[in-house]
This record gives C-alpha cells, structure tokens and sequence, in this order.
C-alpha cells in the first residue's frame, strides 16, 4: 500500500470517527455522532417498543397468534407483566414518559429474568433469557439517555421552551 492510501485512510478516520479531538465524540457539535445519535436512539426505541409491545400483546390477546396460548388465562405476576409488557411498550414506542417507564420495564425484566430463566441456568443462552437481559440493559440505558429527538418527551420540552 502506498503513504497516500494510508494518510487517506487516516484522515477518514479522524474525520469520521473524530479521532484526535479535544473533545469526545458525544460532545463535538460538527460530529456525526452528535447530530444523528439522538435519532438512532428513537429509532432503537421505537423498534424496540414495538417488539415488546408485541409480547404483551400476545400474552393478553393472543396476538400474533401463537400455537399455544396461555390455558386458563393469566393471573397474578404474568397479568401485570403481560399489561407492563403491553401499555409499557406503546409508551416505549411513543416516546411518552420514556425515563420512568423505560426504568419500570428494565426492573421487569431484570424480575422476569431471575424469576423465570435463571432457575435453569446460570448461563442465559442455555436458559433462553438473553433476550430477557438484553430488555433490560436497553431500557436501563433509555432511562439515562431518554426518547431521543422523535419522541413526544422531546416535543413537549421543545414546547415548553427548555429544549
């Protein structure tokens, strides 16, 4: 490879990626990161709200249809986790009081992963509570960084004048 291929090369680097400021990434207004991280973090938020939703959705009404719906309905811990599940993720996916509730759902499945999964395992890809672990880990993180630019969070400070 020759020197300008390399120098090109570095300075794509520096320039995409930002390499070689002062500042972080995160915090320089010219990078990349800074201008679309808040849109990918609704876009992660509103797939991922939707899929919960989803799983609520199945829980309560049996839709998707699923082969083997729940005998006899559900009580107790499964019926609000079906309605956190549910109401949870039409929040999530809304972008509607995204800090508290993503925080609500975290703990969820921090529950249903202790509660569920890890009697079989201590290892989730054996006990099939990876998805569980990773629900939570997301909703923890949406509960520091909040809905993102699409959200109705941001529309109502943005309303109110402190955005």
């Amino acid at each position: 490879m020759s020197a300008t291929f390399d120098l090109q090369v570095s300075f794509a680097l520096v320039t995409i990626l930002g390499l070689g400021n002062d500042r972080p990434l995160m915090a320089n207004p010219g990078s990349f990161f800074y201008r679309w991280s808040p849109v990918f973090l609704s876009i992660l938020r509103i797939v991922v709200g939707l899929l919960f939703m989803e799983h609520g959705s199945q829980k309560l009404f049996n839709f998707p249809p699923t082969a083997a719906p729940h005998e006899g309905g559900l009580h107790g811990l499964m019926l609000v986790g079906a309605w956190m599940e549910f109401a949870g993720g039409l929040l999530i996916f809304l972008g509607l009081f995204t800090r508290p509730v993503a925080f609500l759902l975290s703990g969820e499945m921090a529950i249903a992963y202790f509660m569920v999964h890890a009697k079989g395992s201590p290892f989730p890809i054996l006990n099939h509570g990876e998805l569980a672990v990773a629900y939570c880990f997301v909703f923890l993180y949406m509960a520091i960084a909040g809905g993102g630019s699409w959200s109705v969070d941001a529309l109502w400070k943005k309303g109110s004048g402190t955005a």
